[in-house]
């Protein structure tokens, strides 16, 4: 395939980026529809060059063997976690938000990226509300704890737990991963410290209230929490070797359990949880049907792109390839950061990251001994560059949307990428040049 049938995931991506600039109303309203168009074009496009059989395998594949798994995490966190209320009353000052965050990018490698974000974005929101100046807030929340904050553990981020499911050891982000996550993470909150006490500074003082001391409601849900986590485990220990195949595409038992015990929990918190908990919390389904169904298109979409990147050499994507490769076949550890990183931030990090981890050999021995940079590399790029734009990773999507719901202007598409991309740019140079990241060389 040739580089015209990556134009219908092109323009689901511009879609995204200006519908709800341009249209905002028609956008809201109809975004599902204008997403499953595009879907259906590159199904038309697909069916034309490889005919039916093929173009419903690379569907079955796409929907059941990558996006059902992936939409069940996200839906089941997002359940669970929307069930946990921080009450009381916190007041959005720097040092409450720095709190905020930091705490937050320490839990994103503990209960997920998704999971972190869920618990602390709507609190933070309530507490920035009043303020003028509140939509920076939300970005450095995006960037810290949806990304940044889940580079330790395949808990994390998607793209680590695809590496683990490819055996990569459970602690080797956090053994191999910790002082470039800590050079950038702490950069980043020393910037935000900055940034939010000069615009403080110029605002109005807020009125003098009681405050309603700080608490956790809705508990029950921590250990449902924990029991997500451990059917993550479950799936990567657990390998009966027992698996359906629907048209080419293999299912394996462990990742069945896995998606249904998770479908489970999510029911079991909707109903554990007191109604007023997620009331408290401003609790909607709006932002998880919105992922829901921009990711489904987008998996369907990005089906083409996958081919071609696979072709290797033989496909329209020879160039990368080459692009990350000396000439004697050594990996070029800085290439496969950059690539990977700007990859992920338009064609969602998960897949991206098993394209690259193919593309360095796929073998996770190797990988985590001889070329343990190049995988630091893929990795910290898939993570930290996943922040760069609102598709970048799911969870950003979840955040922008509670966001907006809530009040908060948020930059449009490319606003936003402007944004992200001058804060953290000059933080990738860094990881690039200095040698403070050993690994990139």
């Amino acid at each position: 395939m040739r580089w015209p049938f990556a134009l219908p995931f092109v323009g689901l991506l511009l879609s995204i980026a200006v519908g709800p600039l341009l249209f905002p109303k028609v956008w809201h309203h109809h975004y599902g529809k204008i997403a499953a168009g595009w879907a259906f074009v590159t199904l038309a496009s697909v069916w034309w060059f490889a005919g039916g059989a093929v173009t419903l395998a690379a569907v079955v594949h796409a929907l059941l063997g990558e996006y059902l798994s992936f939409i069940l995490l996200l839906f089941s966190l997002y359940t669970v976690a929307g069930g946990i209320v921080v009450s009381g009353d916190i007041r959005g000052t720097p040092l409450s938000n720095t709190i905020i965050l930091a705490l937050g990018t320490v839990m994103a490698s503990v209960v997920g990226t998704t999971g972190a974000s869920m618990i602390l974005v709507r609190p933070l929101i309530r507490a920035n509300l009043a303020r003028p100046h509140n939509w920076h807030v939300v970005i450095f929340f995006i960037i810290l704890v949806a990304n940044v904050g889940g580079a330790l553990s395949p808990l994390g981020d998607p793209p680590l737990f695809v590496g683990f499911l490819n055996g990569v050891d459970f602690f080797w982000p956090a053994q191999n991963l910790w002082l470039q996550t800590l050079i950038v993470a702490g950069s980043l909150l020393a910037i935000f410290v900055v940034v939010d006490i000069w615009l403080f500074r110029g605002e109005p003082a807020a009125p003098v209230q009681f405050a309603a001391p700080i608490g956790l409601r809705g508990l029950l849900n921590v250990p449902l929490i924990a029991a997500i986590v451990g059917c993550i485990l479950l799936s990567a220990s657990w390998r009966p070797g027992i698996a359906v195949d629907i048209m080419g595409t293999h299912l394996e038992l462990q990742n069945l359990v896995r998606d249904a015990m998770l479908i489970v929990i999510a029911l079991l918190s909707l109903w554990l949880t007191h109604e007023e908990h997620r009331e408290a919390n401003g609790f909607t389904w709006d932002p998880i049907r919105e992922v829901a169904k921009l990711f489904a298109a987008i998996f369907v979409a990005i089906i083409p792109v996958v081919a071609m990147l696979k072709a290797g050499r033989d496909g329209s994507f020879a160039w990368l390839l080459s692009a990350v490769t000396d000439p004697n076949g050594d990996p070029k550890e800085v290439a496969y950061f950059w690539y990977t990183g700007l990859m992920s931030a338009f064609l969602d990090n998960a897949p991206t990251y098993l394209l690259f981890f193919k593309l360095a050999g796929g073998n996770p021995d190797v990988l985590m001994n001889a070329l343990s940079g190049t995988l630091a590399s893929i990795s910290m790029g898939a993570v930290y560059m996943g922040a760069l734009t609102y598709i970048g990773n799911a969870p950003n999507f979840m955040i922008a949307a509670i966001a907006e719901e809530r009040g908060i202007k948020m930059p449009s598409f490319f606003g936003y990428l402007l944004i992200a991309s001058g804060i953290l740019v000059p933080l990738f140079l860094l990881l690039t040049f200095l040698p403070i990241a050993p690994v990139l060389r």
